[in-house]
């Protein structure tokens, strides 16, 4: 069977399905917020209502991503409107990040344009040449207890006021973007108070957590792919590059299928609420390896590309003359 004809027949859009989406993750974020709010003297509600929130924020993340390839909704403009709306929920300003996001996709699996990627990786013939301080700096990166938490902080609530490119793409819309984060903030105060502004934050980051620790899995496992030009294959990039979690139908759910990261790559034209059916409909023989949990969270010690062994791989042992 041709993948590519395969794919095709999941790329058809829906507004009832993509309405149903979007309204019913904003619906979702909103009741577990208030539940959090509400009774947020109560640990035992507030905490299964606020990680309810900080999921479906993650979702809204996904959605936002959706509509930047113009896939979730049927036409390019209700994309374009669902986008923006979606930004100040995200922190993520809509055309910049569109457009940063279609770099990506361009240049998944080019050893030549990593800065296109979201998860900086070195190369082990590159860490060998690297002087002291540079190892310091690049293991203190990719320790996953400074990666995961500090990069949510830094990535979502830093970076994202003023992404890479912003001058280029879109300026003033970053600055709206921003504007609109300060008057959601100043009606959840409003209505809710300190405490209010103070679940919103701290779920906020829990919710960042789970983003970048997945964003991290979508190129970051052992036999993922990097190549340089022009023996690059931009289909085994698409496809061996980006990984497809199997963590089980309830996770693709609550995070969009944006599991499903290697059928995404390949056509990114199919729907976020088709994507598990394309996937799980694809004969034996196309079926990718999936990543089980387990294989998930030992991809964490992977920091390096070999590019002989052509593998992602640990750091090297330590010496006692070097780091």
């Amino acid at each position: 069977m041709d993948l590519r004809a395969h794919t095709r027949k999941y790329c058809a859009k829906d507004n009832r399905l993509a309405a149903a989406s979007y309204f019913g993750t904003f619906a979702v974020y909103f009741a577990a917020l208030y539940a959090a709010i509400f009774w947020s003297s109560q640990w035992y509600i507030l905490l299964p209502a606020g990680t309810v929130f900080s999921v479906a924020a993650v979702r809204l993340y996904v959605l936002q991503h959706d509509t930047g390839h113009f896939s979730l909704f049927e036409t390019r403009r209700q994309n374009i409107l669902a986008g923006h709306v979606l930004s100040p929920f995200t922190f993520a300003p809509f055309e910049v990040m569109r457009q940063n996001h279609n770099l990506h996709h361009a240049n998944v699996g080019n050893l030549e344009h990593r800065e296109t990627g979201e998860i900086h990786t070195m190369t082990l013939k590159e860490w060998r040449a690297a002087g002291r301080w540079q190892r310091v700096l690049y293991r203190l990166y990719r320790n996953p207890l400074i990666l995961v938490p500090v990069g949510a902080v830094f990535t979502y609530f830093i970076r994202y006021r003023w992404p890479k490119n912003a001058a280029v793409f879109d300026p003033v819309g970053v600055v709206a973007h921003n504007l609109a984060i300060v008057v959601l903030l100043y009606f959840l105060y409003r209505v809710a108070g300190t405490t209010g502004l103070y679940v919103w934050l701290g779920f906020s980051f829990l919710g960042g957590m789970l983003g970048v620790f997945l964003v991290y899995l979508q190129h970051n496992f052992e036999d993922t792919y990097w190549d340089r030009r022009p023996d690059l294959n931009p289909v085994d990039a698409a496809l061996s590059g980006s990984s497809c979690l199997d963590f089980g139908w309830a996770f693709d759910c609550a995070v969009a299928n944006i599991t499903l990261h290697d059928i995404h790559h390949f056509n990114a034209r199919i729907p976020s609420y088709r994507l598990r059916q394309c996937h799980y409909s694809l004969p034996k023989e196309l079926a990718p390896r999936r990543i089980k949990p387990g294989e998930a969270l030992r991809a964490l010690r992977l920091k390096l590309w070999d590019e002989e062994k052509k593998r992602l791989i640990p750091f090297p042992k330590r010496q006692r003359s070097v780091i």
